[in-house]
């Protein structure tokens, strides 16, 4: 036990062993101004994830079949057992029996859609509790922590740390994208960071010079869910690292509900 006076350490972060003024016997929070709790906090909300820049192949044999079944539908949204057996390299039937254990264990549901002329498609998705198979960063802990950042200074700490984050991201990137010319080149390189920090990111060219960036997977989203202000920087950040000539715009959104995250990028001027 450290004596009075002395400090205690608390995951990187040194508080005060004396009591606080009208809380006898307990250490004083520290305030919006404290830098290190600030850079604590900060570095913590990061959390990168250690993956590969390129998205999974879901038809690797060292997986096993379930397993490349819930990444074929966390990266492609609802197939059919008919779909999924041909992107595994195994019929529809037995597509079909691996999705049923799945089911039985909760992380795989079917619904009925209509597929043009003829009889609606039976197509698998995933559920809610099949997101626990994908990293999420630290999910409670980031949502705690977030509400004690909250606590201790208001929003104006959580905006501050928002912004500290934002702006360590933004130069990141542009140190990553520096020397790489054409907007395809560099928008194929901010795919491969967000893969490698946990994204599953990937993108397409479209019609008129649009492109799609795809994020199929967030590892920060109990942080976007309890801070809507992670969500808006980051899509700051793509403007900004692309550069004024491009639109960048949000279509999907999976604090919202949707399966992924998607961006539209087209020329400045385009039509949407």
């Amino acid at each position: 036990m450290a004596a009075k006076g002395q400090t205690r350490k608390h995951g990187g972060v040194h508080r005060p062993n004396s009591p606080a003024a009208g809380h006898p016997g307990r250490a004083p929070l520290a305030t919006a101004t404290d830098p290190a709790i600030f850079k604590a906090y900060t570095l913590f909300i990061r959390l990168p994830i250690a993956m590969s820049s390129h998205p999974p192949d879901a038809a690797a044999p060292a997986r096993p079949a379930t397993e490349r079944l819930l990444m074929l539908l966390k990266m492609r949204g609802p197939l059919t057992a008919a779909e999924l057996g041909q992107a595994i390299g195994t019929t529809g039937e037995n597509a079909r029996q691996h999705l049923a254990r799945l089911k039985q264990d909760g992380l795989v549901e079917t619904r009925t859609e209509p597929r043009g002329v003829g009889r609606p498609a039976q197509t698998w998705h995933l559920t809610d509790a099949a997101r626990r198979h994908f990293p999420d960063t630290h999910a409670e802990l980031t949502a705690g922590l977030l509400r004690l950042l909250h606590d201790m200074g208001g929003p104006d700490l959580l905006n501050r740390l928002i912004a500290a984050r934002e702006a360590e991201t933004r130069a990141a990137y542009r140190r990553e994208l520096d020397g790489i010319h054409g907007l395809a080149a560099r928008i194929a390189a901010l795919a491969a960071i967000r893969s490698r920090e946990g994204y599953m990111a990937e993108w397409h060219a479209e019609a008129g010079g649009h492109f799609l960036l795809i994020e199929n997977h967030c590892p920060i989203c109990a942080a976007a869910t309890a801070c809507a202000g992670f969500c808006r920087a980051e899509h700051d950040i793509f403007q900004d690292v692309l550069g004024p000539t491009v639109v960048v715009e949000r279509r999907d959104h999976i604090p919202s509900g949707a399966r992924r995250c998607a961006y539209r990028i087209r020329p400045a001027g385009a039509p949407t």
